[in-house]
């Protein structure tokens, strides 16, 4: 396992990383003995960091959830990292492309807590009841960690490659609507690039949310009312550039568009 001064030293490497839209190398590539606990030993100073420079925590994302993100990826397990209110945005937004490195897209759907929820026992029946709301999502990713060759130590040290999301405006309750047939066109400057089912998410978009609960409450800690959740893609990434806009149609649950600039 890394040390303490390792754990600071690349926590202060990611934030220097983040504020100057830049990249470094492979953790891994330097640290081989690094461990899935330093990853998350290494993202929680950086989020501790951020939160006391005023950022303003709002949820949590969970990622290679579905197995097209892990044939994507090279890696088999899932992983999460933190959401802050800054990087939030809605559709028909314009977003700056240069606030963000290695800039791709992803498929998703989001939920909103109506009460705190925790492990170590929780089951999808659990998360689903606990659940307020389901609303459409794409997922910005944003590496500051060079791509080839990564493996999940890396991926998590970085927030798990989270930039930002975009949430759609269709809001609808789990018992609403069969969550696990939520389909998704995603397209680029008018050409259709990836399609998928929220089904492709573990079996059903919101297990993940029972997941991440149970993960939590190995380190005594629970998901909070009112937290979003970003519940992993169910297609590729696509890569995006300035001036590409973007369109997600959710089918029943409406459409996603923003443009890169």
């Amino acid at each position: 396992m890394l040390s303490a001064e390792d754990v600071s030293r690349i926590a202060d490497e990611l934030a220097e990383a983040d504020r100057t839209h830049s990249v470094i190398p492979r953790i891994t590539a330097r640290y081989p003995e690094a461990t899935v606990e330093d990853s998350y030993a290494i993202q929680g100073v950086w989020r501790d960091r951020m939160v006391a420079s005023g950022r303003r925590l709002v949820g949590r994302k969970i990622g290679l959830t579905s197995k097209a993100m892990q044939q994507a990826t090279g890696i088999t397990e899932p992983d999460y990292g933190v959401l802050f209110d800054d990087t939030v945005y809605h559709s028909g937004d314009s977003i700056p492309v240069d606030l963000f490195s290695n800039v791709r897209i992803e498929v998703e759907l989001a939920f909103v807590l109506a009460r705190p929820l925790e492990g170590p026992d929780c089951t999808l029946d659990d998360a689903l009841a606990a659940i307020d709301y389901a609303v459409p999502a794409l997922e910005v990713l944003n590496s500051h960690i060079e791509l080839e060759g990564r493996t999940i130590v890396d991926t998590i040290s970085d927030n798990a490659a989270y930039g930002a999301m975009v949430l759609g405006t269709e809001h609808r309750r789990p018992d609403e609507i069969d969550l696990r047939w939520v389909p998704g066109v995603l397209s680029r400057n008018g050409e259709i690039e990836e399609t998928g089912v929220a089904q492709g998410v573990l079996g059903h978009p919101a297990t993940g949310v029972a997941w991440l609960a149970n993960k939590f409450h190995q380190h005594g800690a629970r998901l909070e009312a009112g937290e979003i959740i970003l519940a992993g893609s169910f297609t590729r990434p696509m890569w995006v550039s300035q001036g590409d806009e973007v369109r997600c149609d959710y089918g029943p649950m409406g459409v996603i568009e923003c443009r890169f600039i």
